[in-house]
């Protein structure tokens, strides 16, 4: 069970955390970065297991910066409504709150991102622009299709869903030929949001292989 904490960007915007910590074995410390429905118990339980597998995490509420206390289902509504925050939000100011979050954590910059959704997308640009130790991108829809030009500065790890319409492949094609050194891994089977055991599209195979993925790369990387 973690505790929410509040946290100050650069610019002066102060925002809510939710933060988990490890037991005393640590195998290091990540930001994970919430999908388009807020810091709510699907990103709450994200951290809750990487604090159980020995990752102190740490996701910050970046929709405070529009709306404070954000927490949506998965219903059309809100899926509509997490969009327009998102937009609202846009691409840079959370760049600001990543990094004040990764500081917060480790001062010494030792520290790995993970998102999911629109939250691989910040991810992805803050790969570019804050230097974090690494990165693992969730399904990040915008990544391929208008952020291609951001490069990363560190090391990157991808995940997609075969059947996510909202990603095509020949898109996924494009950012493996961008960035050949960058792993990009394709799940049979699994559609966007397969990593999330509240939606419909949830995949556990892919999830569960996603996951063992991504912890060897982040025990490669911090």
């Amino acid at each position: 069970m973690g505790e929410q904490i509040r946290l100050t960007a650069s610019d002066g915007h102060q925002f809510d955390a939710y933060r988990a910590a490890s037991g005393p074995e640590r195998r290091g410390r990540v930001v994970v970065v919430q999908e388009i429905f807020g810091v709510n118990g699907h990103i709450r339980d994200v951290c809750d297991r990487y604090a159980a597998l020995g990752f102190e995490a740490l996701a910050p509420a970046l929709f405070d910066r529009v709306r404070a206390g954000v927490e949506l289902d998965y219903t059309a509504p809100d899926v509509e409504a997490g969009r327009e925050l998102a937009a609202a939000v846009g691409w840079d100011a959370p760049c600001l709150d990543l990094r004040a979050a990764a500081e917060a954590l480790a001062p010494d910059g030792r520290v790995g991102l993970v998102g999911y959704c629109w939250g691989a997308s910040w991810v992805w640009m803050a790969a570019a622009h804050n230097a974090p130790a690494c990165a693992v991108c969730y399904y990040g829809r915008h990544i391929p299709i208008e952020l291609l030009d951001q490069k990363p500065t560190c090391p990157v790890l991808l995940h997609f869903g075969e059947l996510d319409a909202s990603i095509p492949l020949e898109r996924v094609r494009q950012l493996e030929a961008a960035y050949p050194d960058l792993p990009v891994h394709l799940y049979p089977g699994a559609d966007h949001g397969f990593n999330c055991d509240r939606r419909s599209q949830y995949h556990p195979e892919s999830a569960d292989l996603a996951l063992q993925r991504t912890l060897a790369f982040f025990d490669r990387n911090l």
